[in-house]
């Protein structure tokens, strides 16, 4: 298992058994010495359970990021209700650290499988991360990315793609 889906599931089995945060791992790994945006995916039986994440770096090291992700992403999707303790061996954890998003200016620089893509229209934001088993077009993307943004197809908007190495 990767240190950094260890580290996401560790983080949500001690805010469930004690009601705060897991400390960051001291002394910090070296490879877990850098900043980045992250995001923790949890899956039960294949299936969403919670996603949330950071897509600029919020906190000190990419350790901390996935930490503070790991307990939203169990706690505060809003898609779902909270994870409680007795169901934590049924889950599976992913974490995918982004790269820095770049603008692009149409849609023909993406490739779904490669990119995720960021939808920003004034203070609104649609994001999806790349790969994912549902979406199979850029069109897709970009419609999924639009409603997660509450943002209309005749908005004026700008698009952003980013890379993530994803763990498993």
């Amino acid at each position: 298992m990767h240190p950094l889906v260890d580290l996401a599931m560790r983080s949500v089995k001690h805010q469930l058994e004690k009601g705060k945060p897991l400390p960051s791992p001291d002394p910090l790994p070296a490879k877990m010495q850098y900043s980045a945006g992250t995001f923790v995916s949890i899956k039960k039986d294949g299936v969403l359970r919670g996603c949330i994440g950071t897509i600029t770096p919020q906190y000190a090291n990419v350790a901390e990021e996935v930490i503070q992700n790991a307990i939203k992403a169990a706690n505060q999707d809003p898609r779902f209700s909270a994870i409680e303790l007795p169901e934590l061996k049924e889950l599976a954890f992913s974490v995918d650290v982004l790269t820095k998003p770049e603008q692009i200016e149409d849609l023909k620089s993406l490739n779904v499988e490669q990119y995720g893509l960021i939808v920003r229209s004034e203070d609104k934001c649609g994001l999806l991360l790349p790969n994912l088993k549902n979406i199979k077009t850029i069109d897709h993307q970009l419609k999924v990315c639009l409603k997660k943004g509450n943002i209309k197809e005749t908005d004026k908007y700008k698009l952003y793609r980013f890379e993530v190495k994803r763990f498993d």
